[in-house]
């Protein structure tokens, strides 16, 4: 029997509708425009959770710049608050902007932080001809003398890469961190180029800044900020096994709404997971000069928190927040 027009206009739609909810079943958010460390986290991980099956289509990639990542997580706040099929990239750079109020009274506890699977690593460096071999022999002579020390860093006044140093401090139980002199200059390259020159007399980063400097002798990393030493860099000590209890890592994972149900974000988790052990997934570490760092579900959550907390106390000790 022949449709009518109408009929056949009906059914047209509803097979539409019906291909267009199967092509995506997940988007991705990332709070920065194409070719950051927020669109890697969002495009890496998407295409791997449909390579290996952990979603039925290819997650949508959505570019939400603004305000350092705070457009993006105002919308999932005020928008998209229960969305179960929404995740949003997210890094130390979130956290930090969160715990010194820099959303605009937007906290941490408006979202729910699902996990990270890799990170790049922090270290503090000084030049290849430094007095300071270990990471002692520098915090001794800050303790002495914090005037005698000058770090170089990436990031602004009170972003990460001055707050690094400032941790390893506290746990040497330096606690006039306010003397600690810091300049922040226009990325890790030039914080590097300041120290090897003997402008200033270490430097705090991120690992990826440095690996070149590493390999043409210019510099002596005195401790990588991670649990365990980098693949491939195992000859750098950690902090932790100098004595100094301090863990860095710009890491690389990934939030959802606030109002999502437990179900979800246990699932969510899972899904990352699977992500994390795949071997897609660690070829693209190795690609991409990535420290193992995986914390899913509560434990992320719960890590989270206490680094918020952390960040907020040392923003206060030296003004950043009040």
């Amino acid at each position: 029997m022949k449709l009518p027009v109408w009929k056949k206009l009906l059914v047209s739609a509803v097979f539409s509708l019906s291909l267009t909810s199967v092509a995506v079943s997940a988007e991705c958010v990332a709070p920065a425009n194409p070719g950051g460390g927020w669109d890697f986290t969002c495009r890496q991980i998407g295409k791997i959770l449909f390579d290996i099956g952990q979603v039925d289509a290819p997650v949508q990639v959505s570019n939400m710049a603004g305000a350092g990542g705070g457009l993006a997580f105002a919308h999932v706040v005020n928008e998209r608050n229960d969305d179960p099929d929404l995740i949003i990239a997210a890094s130390s750079a979130t956290t930090t902007r969160l715990a010194q109020n820099a959303y605009g009274g937007a906290t941490a506890s408006q979202v729910r932080f699902v996990g990270a699977i890799g990170g790049d690593p922090g270290v503090i460096v000084v030049a290849k001809d430094s007095p300071f071999k270990t990471l002692s022999d520098l915090v001794d002579a800050m303790k002495a003398d914090p005037s005698s020390v000058a770090f170089a860093g990436g990031s602004a006044v009170g972003g990460f890469d001055h707050l690094k140093p400032l941790q390893v401090l506290l746990t040497a139980g330096f606690t006039d961190i306010t003397k600690v002199k810091y300049i922040g200059v226009d990325g890790g390259a030039d914080a590097v180029t300041q120290t090897v020159g003997g402008f200033t007399q270490a430097m705090t980063g991120d690992m990826s800044e440095i690996v070149g400097f590493i390999k043409s002798g210019e510099v002596r990393v005195l401790a990588v900020l991670t649990e365990d030493r980098v693949p491939g860099f195992e000859d750098i000590p950690t902090a932790r096994e100098q004595g100094f209890d301090v863990v860095a890592v710009n890491w690389r994972g990934l939030y959802v709404p606030g109002g999502i149900s437990d179900e979800a974000f246990n699932a969510w988790a899972a899904k990352l997971q699977a992500v994390a052990e795949s071997a897609e997934w660690k070829q693209v570490m190795v690609d991409n000069g990535l420290a193992p760092f995986t914390k899913i579900g509560s434990e992320f959550q719960s890590w989270v928190d206490d680094v918020v907390a952390q960040t907020q106390d040392l923003s206060r000790q030296i003004g950043v927040i009040q």
